[in-house]
């Protein structure tokens, strides 16, 4: 399977961007209860909490990285990811092999 990048988003409505590092590991868990997006998937960080949301809109996905919807049946209930680039208008992130569900081989 190739690398899956995500793009962390919404960062500015918990704690900002500004305690992001190049490296830092992430948690993301899906949140099927959510009101506005039944493929939502949350962003923890340990000690912090809810730090944001994996972007689920073409106005906030950057570049070729995954949306939440096409990433939702590729991991489990919870996957990991590491920062890879921090920008203004959101947070590259690359998925963490093990995060991401084997497909069945035909």
């Amino acid at each position: 399977m190739t690398k899956v990048f995500i793009t962390l988003t919404g960062t500015k409505h918990y704690f900002g961007n500004d305690f992001l590092e190049k490296g830092m590991k992430i948690r993301l868990e899906k949140e099927p209860d959510n009101e506005y997006d039944k493929e939502a998937i949350k962003v923890t960080y340990k000690g912090l909490g809810k730090i944001g949301y994996v972007a689920n809109s073409p106005y906030t996905v950057i570049g070729e990285s995954m949306s939440a919807g096409r990433l939702y049946d590729k991991s489990g209930d919870v996957a990991y990811a590491k920062v890879l680039l921090i920008t203004s208008v959101g947070t590259i992130c690359k998925i963490c092999k093990k995060s991401l569900v084997k497909e069945e081989e035909e």
